[in-house]
């Protein structure tokens, strides 16, 4: 990959549209901006209206044009953007035309690596720029949003500060006298590393607060066969998805779908039912079962009120025992437990209310801090390692000053101040083409 290729590639979506965006990123484009727009006379930032041609003088459409000149630009580069109309064959065409003047299409991400490397975001911000991309819920725009925006930054950027100057105190120490340095120096900076030490461990506590605003809030509906689950399942999602029969073993395979929980997405799951079988087919799907109840942040255990008036109900932070088949059910309710009848919908407001209430005590006040991905929380985790032996040094300083240096340069791989390419390539990818 050369950083001083010209590259293009479409910005908007696939597919027919109104109006499609080609970006066009290089060294000197001002020549190509020229040769499109039909005149040598233009200013950056401001659009103008183009018949572009081929180098045949066929018209290819009609286009707005845009120019942006180095450094203000999001690549830092000379950045070209067309507006044209959004139908495959036009967009086709003026890529056989960019083509032709030397320019290639760009990889996954690489107008933000280019961007990154010309020092117009950090990756943190592609992060959140990922987030941005993928957002389909309200507060998934507004978490990715934040952190897109430099709010993460701000935060790293405060700790590696801090760290270098508590190894740059450390080290003092080592080579200075006493009545050279602050009063209580050693005392000081071994506090400045326990408090960094307490803001990152409750950051990494947040991962699973992040994980779930980012990709969704797991909910699996569990229990023995018959117990409604597929019903229930139709009803919270308000259409019949899963297939529902008296006949046990009816649901083999988990079935999936998506909600949008008051800005919160949540992916629901109704799975096989729970019971001692010879039917191999049935054995994977409780085998998924299982599967899916290990990774759910929220398991509803569903119990057919129809059968029985004793129930073991659960009590945890991640289970909430339903009672369905209410209307069957003469029994009186439990604490803690939630009576539904998914026929008649009778209950499923207090259940709702319930779900609502779980989310909100897993994702907490995150919208408002740092918001940790897979990436993220493996090298804070080695930050967090690094100062927890840094502390264990106690006034062995040289000891000290190498462990919280280590953790800066942790913060410094988030930021992408330290680089690996297996690191920034993993990060880029997962950016579209356009981006």
């Amino acid at each position: 990959m050369n950083n001083n290729d010209t590259i293009f590639a479409l910005s908007s979506g696939h597919g027919k549209s109104g109006v499609a965006v080609i970006r066009i990123s290089g060294d000197n484009l001002r020549d190509l901006f020229a040769r499109m727009l039909g005149r040598g006379n233009f200013d950056a930032r401001r659009t103008y209206f183009a018949n572009l041609t081929d180098d045949a003088g066929d018209l290819i459409d009609q286009t707005i044009l845009v120019f942006f000149a180095a450094p203000h630009s999001f690549t830092g580069t000379d950045v070209i953007e067309i507006y044209s109309h959004g139908a495959p064959a036009v967009i086709n065409k003026i890529f056989d035309f960019l083509g032709a003047t030397g320019a290639r299409m760009a990889t996954r991400g690489e107008f933000s690596r280019r961007a990154f490397l010309n020092g117009k975001m950090d990756l943190a911000d592609v992060d959140g720029l990922a987030a941005l991309l993928d957002a389909q819920t309200e507060r998934q725009r507004r978490a990715a949003l934040q952190s897109m925006t430099g709010r993460d930054s701000r935060i790293y950027d405060t700790w590696r500060a801090q760290m270098v100057e508590i190894a740059a105190y450390a080290a003092a120490i080592l080579d200075y006298a006493d009545d050279e340095l602050p009063t209580n120096i050693g005392e000081k900076i071994r506090d400045k590393v326990q408090k960094l030490y307490d803001e990152i461990d409750n950051a990494i506590s947040r991962y699973a607060a992040s994980r779930a605003i980012r990709s969704g809030f797991n909910i699996t509906l569990a229990g023995n066969t018959n117990a409604g689950k597929s019903s229930l399942f139709n009803r919270l999602v308000g259409e019949n998805r899963a297939i529902v029969s008296d006949t046990p073993g009816t649901t083999r395979d988990v079935v999936s779908c998506t909600l949008d929980i008051d800005g919160y997405m949540v992916n629901i799951s109704d799975t096989a039912g729970l019971r001692d079988t010879d039917d191999a087919i049935e054995q994977i799907g409780i085998q998924r079962t299982n599967d899916e109840i290990k990774n759910a942040d929220l398991i509803l255990h569903v119990i057919d009120g129809g059968q029985s008036s004793d129930f073991k109900v659960q009590s945890s932070n991640n289970e909430i025992t339903v009672i369905n088949k209410s209307d069957l059910c003469d029994c009186k309710n439990k604490n803690d437990a939630i009576y539904v009848s998914a026929k008649t919908g009778d209950g499923i407001d207090n259940l709702m209310i319930a779900i609502r209430r779980r989310i909100t005590e897993l994702v907490g006040t995150s919208e408002s801090q740092l918001t940790v991905n897979a990436r993220t929380r493996a090298l804070l985790t080695d930050a967090r390692t690094e100062l927890h032996d840094a502390i264990a040094a106690g006034d062995n300083y040289d000891i000290f000053s190498e462990h919280v240096r280590r953790a800066a340069d942790a913060i410094g791989k988030i930021l992408g101040t330290i680089t690996a390419s297996d690191v920034m390539d993993a990060t880029f990818s997962q950016l579209c083409l356009g981006k």
